[in-house]
C-alpha cells in the first residue's frame, strides 16, 4: 500500500485527466513524459467509504508479490462487521495498455496442459511471463520507472495465472474461507478472529464467476459446465474449491474457497494453542509410531485435516505412505515417502471416473506401510478401509461426527453399515470439536472401541471441559496398551517408559520453541535412526542441531505458551486398569 502511495503522489488532477490519452499514445509507440508515467495507478477503490458511525476495529496489510501490498480494515457499521480492503485499480487507458500486453504474451509463449496442471511448472510459467511482461512495458514506455512495471506486471500476473483480486483474499492467512455468492452479492469470507464478514466488493458479472471456475477446472485436468455443474478442486496453493452453477445455485454462480495454512501447524502448534496437550500428544505419538489405526472425527472445519496433517511426522520416515481423497487437503512434508492419490470425475462421455472406491482398491497392491482415507463417506468405501485394517495395513481416516458413540452409531448404521465386530480394528478415535463462539478448536474426547459380539460402544479416556478450557482424564484405558503389547511385545513398565521419555522430548521442543515442519523432521529422523543421540543432545541442550536457519514463523500462528512440566507417574497411572485387568486375566 505503501510503495502504491508513494508511485501516486505528485499527480494533479489535470494530470490524471490528460494521462489516459498519454497510456493510448504509448500503446501506440509514442512518447510520455517521466513525470507522468510513474503515476499508471491512478486511484485505490475503497469499497466502504469512510462514515461518522464507523469503527475501525483492525488494520493490516496483506503481502502479495510484487509492490501490490494491500490494506484491510475491519470495520463496524452499526451492529454489523465489515471486511473492507482497499484494493489497487487502473485507470482505462492503463487497462488498454495491460491488454495488449497480455494479448501479445498468449501469442509469443506456448503452454501446454501439463505446465497448467503441474504446481511447479505454474511457478516456471509465472516467472517466465513475468520477465516477457516487463520486457514489453519496457518497450512501450521506455521511461517507466521499476516500481511502477512491478506493479502492472503483478498485476497481469494476477489475472492472467491466478483469479484477479480474489488472490489478494488468498493471501490473507486470517482467512479460513472465502465465498462469492453471486454477481448480485458482496463476497463474504469467514475471518479467524470475527467470523463470518461480508466484504466491501463484489464481483461484477456472472460470467467472471465462471470463469474463475474454469481457470479452477482447467489446472486440476477437470470441467465444469451447465451438464456438469459441481466441481471439488483445489489452487496451486493446495486451498480446495467448491463451484456449482446456476441453474444448480438459484441465486446465481457460487464459489467457496477454503483457504489452508501456508506454513501447516505442527504438534508443537497444536500445543502451544491448547488444541492438545502433551498427555493426549504422546497417545497419538505411540499409535502412529506402532501402527495402530485411527479414526478422527469431528463436524465441519473442526480441524479433523490439521490434526491428520499434524500427526504424519510421527511416522518412520522409511515407511510408505498413500493418501486418498477426493479433493487434495492433506499436505504432508517432503522429508515422508508419500504418494497422494485422488478421484477423478468422469467426462463429457460418462467416462473415465476413478473413485475412491477404485483407489482404495488399488493402493492395496502398491504396498503401503501406511494408508490416510482423506473422508470416509460410503459404505463400499469404509468396508475396504476396514478389510486394509484386518489385513495388516495402518490405517488413518477421517469422518463426520460429534462424538465417540456417534462415531460408533454412525459406522455400524447406515450408510455405512459396517458390522460391529470389526471395530474392533480401531485403536484410537479422536474427535475434534469447534466453538464458533469463541472461535477455537479442541479435542473434545480421545476414545476407544470395546466390541462385545455383535455390539459395540465407546470408551472416552480423555475429554476436554469448557470450564477452565482444558482436556482432562475421564476414564482408564481398557485395551490400547493391550493391543501395544500384543503387537510389540513390550512390557507395561517399558510402555510407560516411552510415554514418559516421549514427552520429554515434546516438553524441551516447546521449551526452546523447535516447531516448524523441517524442526521436527530432523528430531524424527534421530528419534527412530539414533535414539540414543537424539536424548544426548537434548541433554546437553544443543537446540542449534534441530534449529532452522530461518526462524520466521507464520502470520496465523499462536505463540507456544504451555506449561511443559512433566508429571511423574502420568503414564503408569494411565494404564493402570489396563495392568490389573491383564493380571486377572493371567490368573484366570
Amino acid at each position: 500500500m505503501k510503495k502504491i502511495n508513494e508511485i501516486r503522489k505528485g499527480v494533479k488532477g489535470s494530470e490524471e485527466v490528460a494521462f489516459g490519452e498519454k497510456v493510448k499514445d504509448a500503446v501506440n509507440g509514442k512518447g510520455v513524459a517521466d513525470s507522468v508515467v510513474e503515476n499508471v495507478i491512478t486511484k485505490i477503490v475503497e469499497g466502504e467509504k469512510e462514515e461518522k458511525d464507523q469503527k475501525i476495529l483492525e488494520s493490516y496489510e496483506i503481502k502479495s508479490e510484487g509492490n501490490m501490498d494491500v490494506t484491510v480494515r475491519i470495520k463496524k457499521k452499526g451492529t454489523m462487521i465489515i471486511y473492507d480492503l482497499e484494493i489497487p485499480e487502473v485507470d482505462d487507458a492503463t487497462s488498454v495498455l495491460l491488454e495488449d500486453v497480455r494479448n501479445e504474451l498468449i501469442s509469443l509463449t506456448t503452454v501446454g496442459m501439463r505446465e497448467i496442471v503441474d504446481p511447479d511448472a505454474v511457478e516456471g510459467i509465472r516467472k517466465k511471463f513475468s520477465e516477457n511482461a516487463g520486457e514489453m512495458l519496457m518497450k512501450k514506455i521506455p521511461t517507466i520507472g521499476k516500481d511502477t512495471k512491478q506493479v502492472l506486471v503483478n498485476k497481469l500476473m494476477q489475472d492472467m495465472l491466478g483469479l484477479g483480486e480474489i488472490e489478494f483474499l488468498v493471501n490473507d492467512s486470517n482467512l479460513e474461507e472465502i465465498v462469492i455468492p453471486s454477481a448480485k452479492e458482496p463476497l463474504r469470507v469467514y475471518h479467524k478472529k470475527y467470523g463470518w464478514l461480508r466484504t466491501s466488493f463484489s464481483i461484477k458479472r456472472e460470467d467472471e464467476i465462471i470463469n474463475y471456475s474454469n481457470i479452477v477446472a482447467r489446472r486440476v485436468g477437470r470441467q465444469i459446465t451447465v451438464l456438469s455443474p459441481l466441481l471439488d478442486a483445489h489452487l496451486v496453493s493446495g486451498d480446495r474449491v467448491n463451484a456449482v452453477l446456476y441453474p444448480i445455485s438459484t441465486k446465481g454462480n457460487t464459489i467457496t474457497i477454503r483457504r489452508f495454512a501456508r506454513d501447516p501447524y505442527t504438534i508443537i502448534d497444536l500445543i502451544g494453542n491448547k488444541t492438545m496437550d502433551l498427555d493426549v500428544t504422546v497417545l497419538l505419538w505411540l499409535a502412529v509410531e506402532y501402527e495402530m489405526n485411527v479414526i478422527v472425527s469431528g463436524g465441519t472445519a473442526s480441524g479433523k485435516t490439521v490434526i491428520l496433517n499434524a500427526c504424519m511426522p510421527f511416522i518412520p520416515p522409511n515407511h510408505r505412505i498413500l493418501t486418498v481423497e477426493d479433493t487434495r487437503e492433506l499436505m504432508l512434508p517432503d522429508f515422508l515417502y508419500w504418494t497422494p492419490l485422488v478421484t477423478r470425475s468422469a467426462n463429457p462421455e460418462g467416462k473415465g471416473a476413478i473413485t475412491m472406491l477404485d483407489l482404495l482398491v488399488n493402493s492395496l497392491r502398491m504396498r503401503p506401510d501406511r494408508i490416510v482415507l482423506g473422508e470416509m463417506r460410503r459404505q463400499e468405501e469404509a468396508m475396504v478401509m476396514f478389510e486394509a485394517m484386518h489385513t495388516g495395513h495402518s490405517v488413518y481416516a477421517t469422518m463426520h461426527a460429534n462424538s465417540a458413540s456417534e462415531t460408533v452409531s454412525r459406522l455400524i448404521n447406515p450408510p455405512l453399515s459396517i458390522p460391529a465386530n470389526l471395530l474392533d480394528a480401531v485403536n484410537l478415535n479422536v474427535v475434534m470439536f469447534r466453538d464458533r463462539r469463541r472461535g477455537i478448536r479442541r479435542i473434545l474426547q480421545v476414545g476407544e472401541f470395546n466390541v462385545k459380539g455383535n455390539t459395540a460402544d465407546a470408551n472416552i479416556i480423555y475429554r476436554w471441559i469448557p470450564e477452565g478450557d482444558k482436556i482432562i482424564r475421564h476414564g482408564e484405558s481398557s485395551r490400547f496398551f493391550e493391543d501395544i503389547s500384543r503387537n510389540t511385545g513390550m512390557t507395561q513398565t517399558e510402555i510407560d517408559a516411552n510415554l514418559e521419555e516421549k514427552k520429554k522430548i515434546l516438553a524441551w521442543l516447546i521449551k526452546h520453541k523447535i516447531r516448524s515442519l523441517s524442526e521436527i523432521g530432523k528430531v524424527m529422523n534421530y528419534y527412530y535412526s539414533d535414539k540414543a543421540r537424539l536424548i544426548k543432545e537434548i541433554q546437553a541442550n544443543n537446540v542449534k542441531l534441530f534449529a532452522s536457519t530461518d526462524k520466521k514463523i507464520s502470520e496465523d500462528r499462536l505463540p507456544v505458551d504451555v506449561n511443559v512440566t512433566v508429571k511423574k507417574k502420568t503414564a503408569e497411572n494411565f494404564a493402570k486398569k489396563s495392568s490389573k485387568k491383564k493380571k486377572k486375566m493371567r490368573r484366570n
